[in-house]
C-alpha cells in the first residue's frame, strides 16, 4: 500500500485545525509487527508532513514523549531526506483522534524502530522531489541539474537558487512519487549526529509543560482515596471531619473510591488523609508467600507448551551432568517521578483533557464511554510525561479525573498521592520459574527446561502469555532439546506492562541459569554464550565487546569480579558485564559495560542516554525492587521502602554502539534486563554463591566477603 499521498487541504484542517497554504503529506507509519492484512488496507495516514510558504516544516506525530527524545530523533529522519533548514523544521504533539494518528500508543520502544523510519523518510524525500520538480519546471531545466541544500533548490549550473517555502504552494500540484530516491548514508547531515535536543531549553527553563504543570482558569484540584485491599469497593464513608479542611470544596465517590475536591492539591490531600472509609468486598487476603506458593502449586501441573524443540526429557536424562534451580522474581511498581495525574473539563457539549498518557487514544474513548459524549466532542491534549515505563498506559487515573470532572462545574486537576500511586498500581508480574539443564562429556549444553508461572499481561485463558515467557521462549541460544512451558496463574493483583516487559525479570532467570550450565560445564561464561550464538552474529558480536571492552578475563582489585549477560530485545542486541563487590554488607557495583547493536543509529547522544538510563532503571530494581503483598495489599508506600538507585550507588557506565546498517531498533527499553543476571554472575563469581530470587541482597551470600 502506499506509505505517502497528498492531503487536501480541507482535510488536512480537519485534523490539524491549522489553516494556510503550502505542501502537505500524509503519511502511513507501519507499527512493528503489524500484519500483512492491516498493510494492504486503505490508506490512512498516522502522521504529517507540512511546507509552509514561510519555508517553515512542521511534522504532527502522535507519539508520547517521556525523555526517549521523539520530538528530535522523529523530525531529524524527515528533515534528512527532505534537505531542510534544520532551524526551520518543528515537531507537533498531536491531541488524540480515532484514527488519524493510526495506534498512538507509545509502548515497546516503538517509535522509530520497525518501518516508521523508513516511512519518515519516504515522505522527506518525496517532498524533496517534488520541490525539486516544481523549481525545475520554472527555470526550464532538468530535475537532475539540481540538488537541495538546507531549505533551498539549487541549479548546479547557474546558481540559480529558490527557497522551499517559495515553491510549496506550486509544489502541491506535483504527484507524490511513488519511489523516490532516498539517500545514501554517506549523504545523510542529520541522522547519525547528536544535534541538540529541540526541546532542552523548554525543560530547564520550565516552559515544557507536563501533566502537573497544567493550570486553567477557575481550575480545582482532587485526589482519589482507593480500596487498599484489590478488588474492594467504597462501603460507607463518613466526610464530616474532611469537609472541615480549609479549602475543601466537595467529597463524593467515584467507581474506584472517594473524591476529594478542594482548592489546592494540598487541601484535598490533606482531607482525604481525614476519610473514615469503611471498604466492602475484602475477601482477597493473600500475601507474598501464600502467590508464590500458588505459582509453585502450578509448576507441580502440567502447563501450556511455549516452545518444544527436540526431547527435553530424554535429553536430560542421557546429560553428562544435570543441574536444576528455582528463580523467583517480585512485584515491581513503575514509581514515575511524576505521580499519576490528570486534568478534565467536562461541559454538556464537549470534554476536554490534558493528560501525561501514553495512550491517547484510550484517553479519549474512555472520557467517552463515561460521559456518554461522541468521541469526536472529547479532546485529549498530551502533555509530557515524567517518565511513563507502561504505567501510564493504563487509564484508570484518566477515569478518576473525568468522573470527578463530570461533578464538578470547573476544570479538575486529579492527582494521586505517592502512597496511593504506589499501592495502587499495574505491576510488573511476579513469577517463579523451575529450570533443569544437561550438559554432555564435552562440556555442550544438550538440554534445557524451563517451566514458568507468572500473571497474565496480555494472553487469555486458555493460551500461553506472550509477555509472561518472552526471552526464554524466543530465547536465541542453539540448544538441542528445549522445552518451555507456562502455567497461568490468576489472581486479583493488577499487573501491566514495566519497562521491557517480559524480558525485565526473564532475562536475569535464563542469564543466570546459562551461567549455571557453565560453571557446571567447567566452561567460561562468556565463551559459552558465544558457542551457543554461533548462529545469531549480532547478539554474539556484542557478547565479545562487552567482555573485550571490560577486561573480562583479565585480573582485577581483589574482592571484585565480573559477570556477563546478554538480551535480544525489541529489535536490538545488548550485552553488559559488570564488575561487583561486596563491602559492609552492601553490594557495589562499579562498573557495567554495555555493548549494543541498535541498528541504524538516528541520534547517538539520545542513544546513549537511553541505554544508560536503562542500566540505571534495572540496576534500581535488581538491588531494591521489591513490591510484597500483605493481607490483600500492598505493603510498600514511599520511596522509604521502595528505594530508587541512590547517586551515590550509580556505577561507571561505559557504552559501545556498534555501528551497523539494519534498520533501527528499540533502545529504550533492551539495555534494562541484562542488569540483574550480569550482576548476580558476577556475585557468583566473587563469592561462589548463587542468588536466586530478586531482588539480590548481600545477606543472601554466604561467604566471608
Amino acid at each position: 500500500m502506499a506509505l505517502i499521498e497528498k492531503l487536501a487541504r480541507r482535510d488536512f484542517l480537519k485534523i490539524s485545525a491549522v489553516a494556510g497554504g503550502g505542501l502537505v503529506l500524509g503519511i502511513r507509519l507501519p507499527m512493528p509487527g503489524e500484519s500483512a492484512t492491516a498493510a494492504a488496507g486503505p490508506f490512512q495516514p498516522n502522521a504529517f508532513l507540512r511546507i509552509d510558504t514561510d519555508g517553515a516544516v512542521t511534522i504532527w506525530l502522535g507519539r508520547s514523549d517521556m525523555g526517549q527524545g521523539v520530538r528530535t530523533a522523529l523530525p531529524m529522519i524527515v528533515a534528512d531526506e527532505l534537505d531542510a533548514d534544520w532551524q526551520r523544521v518543528s515537531i507537533v504533539q498531536a491531541d488524540a483522534h480515532p484514527v488519524a494518528y493510526g495506534r498512538m500508543m507509545t509502548v515497546g520502544s516503538s517509535s522509530v524502530r520497525g518501518n516508521a523510519w523508513m516511512a519518515l523518510r519516504q515522505a522527506g524525500a518525496a517532498a524533496r522531489e517534488m520541490l525539486v520538480k516544481t523549481a525545475a519546471r520554472r527555470w526550464n531545466v532538468s530535475s537532475d541539474a539540481c540538488r537541495t541544500d538546507a531549505g533551498t533548490v539549487v541549479h548546479q549550473a547557474t546558481g540559480r537558487s529558490v527557497a522551499y517555502g517559495d515553491l510549496a504552494e506550486e509544489a502541491s500540484g506535483q504527484p507524490v512519487p511513488a519511489d523516490p530516491r532516498l539517500k545514501q548514508p554517506s549523504e545523510f547531515r542529520l541522522i547519525g549526529t547528536s544535534v541538540p535536543l529541540v526541546d532542552t531549553r523548554d525543560r530547564v527553563n520550565g516552559r515544557a509543560k507536563f501533566g502537573m504543570d497544567v493550570r486553567l482558569p477557575g481550575m480545582v484540584f482532587a485526589t482519589v482515596v482507593h480500596p487498599p485491599v484489590f478488588g474492594a469497593r467504597v462501603g460507607s464513608f463518613d466526610d464530616a471531619t474532611a469537609r472541615d479542611v480549609t479549602g475543601v470544596l466537595d467529597v463524593f465517590e467515584v467507581s474506584n473510591g472517594v473524591a476529594v475536591v478542594a482548592k489546592s492539591t494540598w487541601s484535598a490531600i490533606k482531607a482525604s488523609l481525614q476519610l473514615d472509609i469503611t471498604w466492602a468486598d475484602t475477601a482477597f487476603s493473600m500475601d507474598s508467600d501464600a502467590i508464590f506458593a500458588h505459582f509453585a502449586e502450578l509448576l507441580g501441573k502440567p502447563g501450556m507448551s511455549a516452545r518444544s524443540d527436540g526431547n527435553a526429557d530424554a535429553a536430560l536424562a542421557a546429560a553428562a551432568s544435570r543441574v536444576s534451580a528455582t528463580y523467583r522474581a517480585p512485584y515491581l511498581a513503575h514509581a514515575t517521578m511524576e505521580p499519576m495525574n490528570c486534568t478534565a473539563h467536562v461541559r454538556p457539549d464537549g470534554c476536554e483533557i490534558w493528560a501525561p498518557t501514553q495512550n491517547p487514544q484510550g484517553t479519549q474513548s474512555t472520557a467517552a464511554r463515561l460521559t456518554g459524549l461522541a468521541v469526536d466532542d472529547v479532546t485529549v491534549h498530551v502533555t509530557y510525561l515524567g517518565c511513563g515505563w507502561g504505567r501510564r498506559s493504563s487509564t484508570d487515573f484518566v477515569l478518576d479525573a473525568v468522573e470527578t470532572a463530570m461533578k464538578v462545574d470547573s476544570p479538575v486537576q486529579l492527582v494521586w498521592t505517592r502512597e496511593e500511586d504506589m499501592q495502587h498500581d499495574h505491576y510488573r508480574p511476579a513469577a517463579l520459574h523451575t529450570l533443569e539443564g544437561g550438559v554432555d562429556a564435552k562440556g555442550h549444553v544438550a538440554a534445557l527446561k524451563v517451566r514458568i508461572a507468572a500473571q497474565p499481561i496480555a494472553g487469555r485463558g486458555g493460551r500461553v502469555d506472550g509477555p509472561a515467557v518472552a526471552a526464554i521462549a524466543d530465547s536465541p541460544y542453539a540448544i538441542p532439546a528445549f522445552s518451555v512451558e507456562y502455567c497461568r496463574p490468576d489472581l486479583a493483583v493488577p499487573v501491566g506492562y514495566w519497562r521491557s516487559v517480559g524480558p525485565s525479570q526473564n532475562a536475569f532467570i535464563i542469564e543466570s541459569f546459562i551461567d549455571e550450565l557453565a560453571h557446571t560445564a567447567g566452561r567460561d561464561p562468556a565463551e559459552l554464550r558465544v558457542e551457543l550464538l554461533a548462529g545469531q552474529p549480532r547478539l554474539k558480536n556484542v557478547v565479545e565487546l562487552a567482555a573485550r571492552e571490560s577486561g573480562w578475563g583479565t585480573s582485577l582489585p581483589a574482592g571484585r569480579a565480573r559477570g556477563i549477560a546478554c538480551v535480544e530485545d525489541t529489535g536490538s542486541f545488548i550485552a553488559q558485564v559488570a564488575e561487583v563487590s561486596v563491602d559492609n554488607g552492601e553490594i557495589r557495583v562499579h562498573r557495567v559495560t554495555c555493548a549494543a547493536d541498535c541498528g541504524r543509529i538516528i541520534h547517538p547522544g539520545i542513544v546513549e542516554a537511553q541505554l544508560a538510563g536503562a542500566v540505571i532503571g534495572g540496576l534500581a530494581a535488581a538491588l531494591h525492587g521489591e513490591i510484597t503483598i500483605e493481607k490483600g495489599r500492598v505493603a510498600q508506600s514511599n520511596f522509604h521502602d521502595y528505594p530508587l538507585l541512590r547517586m551515590r550507588e550509580a556505577p561507571h557506565i561505559d557504552v559501545h554502539i556498534v555501528q551497523s546498517e539494519d534498520a533501527p531498533g528499540g533502545v529504550g527499553e533492551p539495555a534494562l534486563p541484562p542488569v540483574a543476571p550480569a550482576v548476580a554472575n558476577a556475585l557468583f563469581a566473587l563469592t561462589g554463591t548463587r542468588v536466586r530470587t530478586l531482588p539480590l541482597r548481600a545477606a543472601a551470600l554466604t561467604s566471608d566477603h
